[in-house]
């Protein structure tokens, strides 16, 4: 994950150093990624249509080894086979997303070694020593760092206004190494580096993780009601693998934005934000997708 992690930073920072705004490198960030999963979006779509469309197979062998559970298991899975589907198509899919919120969630955690790559830097080991001497700080001791650099960046900025300083040389270098650690954390009115669980007095740290709640429930809401209008056969009885095999699908879809709530409120800003932002685009997609698929089915029955 370090890898995806790193491959991750080297776009964001890209994006960064175009635009001198974290959020909305974010958000960019956020776009070009859906955009490249785009493929496999439309391919699991393909794949849950698919799997509704044997229904009527499944009761079939179901109906015709009934009193023959070990065939009854060799056709469904000879089903499967002769489709080109696997039943656990939808773990691939989970797994995927799993190793996306990972990267991610070490990438915003940790912006100065995966994004702006000054961890060897002498004044980066500056103020990580001076960080981790301070029990008050942030769990997160890159924000931290980030958050301290910035504040003494600003104090120089304010000195260096006064024509009569003495040490303005020194200041001015001081100043530029500080730019090593600096990232521009406002957005909105929002500072991305603040965790939920850490400012519990602020309550615009709930806006961005309560907009990914929302919008995950609609997205579980989305991939259900189209699951439910695409089945054709309605409440069919089913066999005991294939009501596993989809109760695991199911409750993979479930466990995915559960986990990612779960870690949205102990996490910085940036986190919840980019979520939030792949939720919009994911929802936006399944109905675009799902509109797609439907006039081409109609066009084919037609």
């Amino acid at each position: 994950m370090g890898f995806i992690s790193e491959l991750f930073g080297y776009v964001l920072n890209a994006l960064y150093n175009l635009i001198s705004n974290y959020g909305i490198a974010i958000i960019i960030f956020s776009v070009l990624l859906r955009l490249i999963l785009i493929p496999i979006t439309i391919k699991q779509q393909k794949t849950m249509k698919k799997s509704n469309e044997m229904q009527q197979e499944m009761k079939n062998i179901q109906a015709k080894y009934k009193n023959n559970p070990e065939k009854l298991n060799q056709e469904t899975m000879e089903l499967y086979k002769r489709e080109g589907l696997s039943p656990f198509s939808g773990c691939f899919t989970a797994i995927l997303q799993l190793l996306i919120i990972l990267s991610v969630f070490w990438l915003v955690s940790q912006p100065l070694t995966y994004m702006k790559r000054v961890q060897n830097s002498e004044i980066y080991k500056e103020y990580k020593t001076a960080v981790e001497g301070d029990s008050s700080k942030s769990s997160y001791k890159e924000i931290a760092i980030i958050n301290k650099a910035s504040e003494d960046y600003q104090n120089i900025i304010n000195e260096l206004k006064n024509e009569n300083v003495e040490n303005r040389e020194e200041l001015e270098n001081r100043k530029a190494q500080l730019e090593e650690l600096r990232i521009n954390m406002e957005f909105l009115g929002l500072d991305l580096s603040k965790v939920p669980t850490q400012s519990l007095n602020d309550w615009k740290v709930y806006i961005i993780p309560a907009l990914y709640v929302i919008t995950s429930f609609i997205s579980i809401r989305i991939t259900t009601k189209t699951q439910m209008s695409k089945s054709k056969n309605g409440e069919e009885e089913k066999t005991p693998e294939l009501e596993s095999m989809e109760q695991m699908n199911k409750s993979m879809s479930y466990m995915m934005p559960i986990m990612s709530i779960s870690i949205a409120v102990i996490a910085p800003l940036g986190l919840a934000l980019y979520w939030l932002v792949s939720n919009i685009l994911m929802i936006v997609e399944r109905l675009v997708i799902n509109k797609f698929m439907s006039s081409k089915e109609e066009k084919e029955n037609a």
